[in-house]
């Protein structure tokens, strides 16, 4: 269901419902949960690559999980919509950079999935919808991502409308940052994105996300307090030290390869 594959310093997530094109159910949204949130914690990681095997990256929700959720009374309702927005935001704030690897469908939860990752990357094929209104629903705990990703604007159309557009729109919308020809070449610039996140600080990086995240909840009057801080804690931090004393004195910090 969930394949988790780590080959220092990179953790590959590879979503493993090819014959259901990769459709999330209650198991599935656990597992992705878990596995971004032990590769949180592991200290050898430096990048996740999320994607999705067989001929989609991910179509949504199982449609066996959804009709038995329709019996589902409304605690139950909420308690599974609250699992799924905690997997949603594992994603979104793993300390790690997060690249999507977007291929086939990324449908309902799967463009969901896309817009909480940092760097989504898709081929020219791909197809995206955020298709919940076709069945009577709304796409709720994925709303909080994809609205911080292309905003409310463009949210108001696909949201309403549930029609599904293609990967040189959703590069237009900046729900995806990049399309490419073929899967070839989404490999190549994955594999560029990490030969420069491999020379940037780790902590930086994560520290880097937390700015953003607050700024764009506090806006720029709230956020002047908030990224001095922030900065200043950068600037003081044994990893801000070296890596400003390594720039200085000509030499490699000791995060980047060698």
């Amino acid at each position: 269901m969930l394949k988790v594959e780590i080959q220092q310093p990179i953790a590959r997530v590879t979503l493993d419902r090819p014959d259901l094109h990769n459709a999330f159910n209650s198991g599935l949204i656990r597992m992705l949960s878990d596995a971004f949130t032990e590769i949180s914690a592991n200290a050898d990681v430096r990048a996740v690559i999320l994607g999705g095997n067989g001929k989609s990256f991910c179509a949504g929700a199982d449609l066996h999980w959804m009709k038995g959720m329709a019996a589902f009374t409304r605690e139950e309702n909420v308690a599974d919509a609250k699992a799924a927005a905690q997997m949603f935001r594992s994603i979104a704030k793993c300390p790690k950079p997060v690249i999507a690897r977007v291929h086939g469908a990324a449908l309902g939860g799967g463009a969901g999935a896309v817009a909480a990752s940092d760097i989504a990357i898709a081929v020219e094929s791909a197809v995206f919808g955020f298709t919940e209104v076709k069945l009577g629903i709304i796409p709720g705990v994925i709303s909080p991502f994809v609205i911080s990703k292309i905003g409310p604007g463009r949210a108001r159309e696909y949201f309403i409308t549930g029609e599904r557009f293609s990967a040189s729109t959703a590069l237009e919308m900046g729900l995806v940052q990049h399309v490419v020809p073929d899967e070839a070449a989404l490999d190549r610039l994955i594999d560029s994105k990490i030969a420069q996140i491999l020379t940037s600080a780790p902590g930086a990086i994560a520290a880097a996300k937390e700015l953003i995240f607050g700024v764009a909840a506090l806006g720029m009057e709230g956020a002047f307090d908030f990224s001095a801080e922030a900065i200043a804690n950068a600037r003081s931090s044994e990893e801000g030290q070296t890596g400003m004393k390594a720039f200085f004195a000509r030499e490699k910090a000791p995060w980047v390869p060698r």
